[in-house]
């Protein structure tokens, strides 16, 4: 027993992908009862509290999720971010106001085009929410509740309340177990991704997920040759889905492969990587700045259409972007045909209508049973977020939690809260007293987690030197989920896969890395990816073996910042050669095809040899490159030589 649950713990050492399980751990899964969800006890009056934790444990990607809004999150992150949404608050006022709350697609279907004016824009930073401010996001929602007023008389409302009320909604994760997996683990895999009669047939669940496998690819080194090849050729070796994204102007679509790619490093060891098959973005201006919404949802709402010329040019750029993404459909139109499943976010009326038509020629449809929604908050349509869409898609969630424990801790609260007596308006008020010490801790927290998140080495380190704060520096409070996880800077650092911050707090705050989180973890078990976890070889040898218990801290062998950065540049330029290796092949064969283009017009023409040139081929060749002018005056030039020719020729003819 203890073997299997070593070899388990060993399984979840890597991020587990859906479509290329371990065969022992597949053979071992079961499906856990549809009813449950991440199980994490709420309080009654903490509706919206996080789920699951969203840190990352071994390099297993955890789950965070909203139980108000039934939206799932890669990270702690993206669920602060939600919290601050448009669609949570709406859903916070509905519970306070006792109507039905809507999840993301019934939100986004009921208030329409006003949807536009929050697409458009990336909340990635805390910058553009200092600029934008409060005011405008409060104005925004009341917008939003006005125009969910008016629709709700109609009959679309009522039928999306009256489907609420009748279904729930279910919850966007499907649960597994496994014997082999230490107690209390549970896999979540994403509901979307099976099909809609899989997920009616729940007793078939692990049965659907073993039928979903596929045989991983080898690396292909010669990317020239895979260039060559067209799309609709290099998708036929495995299956494949659609994602695309749509708002605010920008689009991006991308078709990928579900069998991985395997690329074999140094040592033998094998890192899995997504085969992306096709992809494409476009983008337009269409948005009108710091006023939100489309032209054409402006044109439609106001009394009559605008006549400046930005809103020329935004109606001309609508209808661009609506004939370079119905092109784009149209030339994928077989690879989306065969695709296994189509993840699209379209927001906004307009945004839809230029996906869903109806026009000639539609390639996507509405009625579509392979259709999904992204069931997780998703930022500005990019390559880079169709890429983390995907990856968060189809990487399995790990859950570590207690649920017998929780339901009885749960079972209890509800005891305690009917037992005791309702507080009084005025007990409520009262808070605790906070101590001065305890507010100068939780300003100190709040300063350098924001110096870390946005990666401001040299201003974190001489914040805690100014104010003297301790190398072994806890953040408070320390009752917090976050600080569970990550509950010294440097635990902070690691998580979000900051190297420059890392190597900062090793090497000039002080800072100790064999302090453990609340799971007996150091910082380095927590770093994500391999430039964070060479910040701390690189500080080790630069700190020497004396300074620190290295092996307690669980880093590797020292490693020098010349060889760290040598490696990466060799990184840089074998992709750089690659690339250089594709360009190359392909502005050959590009050649070669213009030179059978061109002895092919040739031989139509008459079948002059491959020298021989017209006099309006000539011409054309003398006057390349030249601006108008220029073609005008040579050609005057030419006319006048040609005269005093004629002219020559009937005089000498003359005598």
């Amino acid at each position: 027993m203890a073997g299997d649950t070593q070899r388990g713990e060993e399984l979840l050492k890597r991020p587990l992908y859906v479509f290329d399980l371990p065969t022992e751990l597949l053979a071992s899964l079961s499906a856990k009862s549809s009813g449950v969800r991440t199980p994490i006890p709420l309080k009654q009056d903490e509706r919206v509290k996080t789920l699951e934790r969203g840190d990352k444990e071994d390099g297993v990607a955890s789950v965070t999720s909203c139980s108000l809004c039934e939206v799932s999150f890669q990270n702690a992150q993206e669920h602060r971010e939600h919290a601050r949404s448009d669609h949570h608050r709406y859903n916070m006022k509905s519970r306070l106001r006792g109507t039905p709350v809507l999840n993301e697609a019934e939100f986004n279907k009921a208030i329409g085009e006003l949807d536009e004016s929050i697409s458009g824009s990336e909340s990635s930073s805390d910058e553009e929410e200092e600029d934008f401010g409060e005011k405008t996001q409060d104005s925004t929602l009341t917008a939003l509740l006005k125009k969910q007023a008016k629709i709700s008389i109609t009959a679309e409302a009522e039928e999306i309340i009256a489907k609420k009320k009748n279904n729930p909604g279910k919850h966007p994760l499907l649960w597994f177990s496994s014997p082999l997996l230490p107690q209390n683990t549970s896999l979540g895999v994403y509901r979307g991704l099976f099909t809609n009669i899989e997920q009616e047939e729940t007793d078939h669940l692990v049965e659907s997920l073993q039928n979903k496998q596929c045989k991983a690819l080898p690396h292909q080194a010669n990317k020239a040759a895979q260039a060559k090849e067209p799309a609709n050729q290099r998708q036929q070796a495995s299956p494949h889905i659609f994602l695309c994204m749509i708002g605010g102007g920008h689009f991006a679509a991308m078709v990928v492969a579900l069998a991985p790619e395997i690329n074999r490093k140094a040592g033998g060891a094998e890192e899995r990587h997504a085969r992306v098959i096709a992809h494409k973005t476009f983008h337009r201006y269409t948005t009108r700045r710091k006023q939100g919404g489309a032209q054409s949802a402006s044109d439609a709402a106001a009394s009559g259409a605008a006549h400046s010329a930005g809103a020329s040019i935004r109606r001309h750029n609508e209808a661009a972007l609506q004939n370079e993404i119905r092109q784009l459909l149209s030339s994928w139109k077989e690879m989306i045909d065969d695709a296994n499943l189509l993840f699209v976010r379209a927001t906004g009326n307009t945004n839809r209508r230029i996906l869903f038509g109806p026009y000639d020629g539609q390639v996507l449809r509405q009625s579509d049973a392979r259709l999904r929604g992204f069931p997780f908050t998703t930022r500005r349509a990019t390559q880079a977020e169709l890429m983390r869409a995907f990856t968060e898609l189809t990487r399995v969630k790990v859950s570590h939690v207690d649920e017998a424990a929780l339901a009885l801790e749960a079972e209890k609260q509800r005891e305690a809260q009917s037992k005791s007596p309702k507080p009084s308006s005025q007990q409520q008020k009262q808070k605790p007293k906070i101590s001065k010490e305890e507010e100068e801790q939780m300003l100190h927290t709040t300063q350098i987690q924001a110096l870390i998140r946005r990666s401001k080495a040299p201003a974190l380190v001489s914040y805690i030197s100014t104010n003297s704060i301790s190398p072994t520096f806890t953040f408070h409070p320390s009752s917090s989920q976050q600080t569970h996880h990550s509950p010294t800077p440097l635990h902070l650092a690691a998580s979000s896969n900051s190297p420059a911050i890392v190597l900062a707090l090793l090497t000039k705050a002080n800072s100790d890395p064999t302090q453990l989180n609340g799971d007996s973890k150091p910082p380095f078990d927590l770093a994500g990816d391999r430039a964070t976890r060479d910040a701390f070889r690189v500080a080790r040898h630069e700190l020497g073996e004396s300074k620190w218990d290295w092996d307690a801290a669980h880093v590797p062998a020292p490693l020098s910042k010349a060889d760290a950065d040598g490696r990466t540049e060799r990184e840089r330029q074998a992709a750089a050669e690659a690339e250089a290796s594709r360009r190359k092949a392909e502005t050959e064969r590009l050649k070669r095809e213009d030179a059978e283009r061109a002895v092919e017009s040739r031989r139509r023409a008459g079948g002059r040899t491959l020298m021989e040139k017209t006099g309006a081929e000539k011409r054309e060749e003398d006057m390349r490159g030249m601006t108008p002018e220029m073609r005008l005056r040579l050609e005057r030039e030419r006319r006048a030589r040609a005269a005093e020719e004629r002219i020559r020729r009937m005089q000498g003819g003359g005598s």
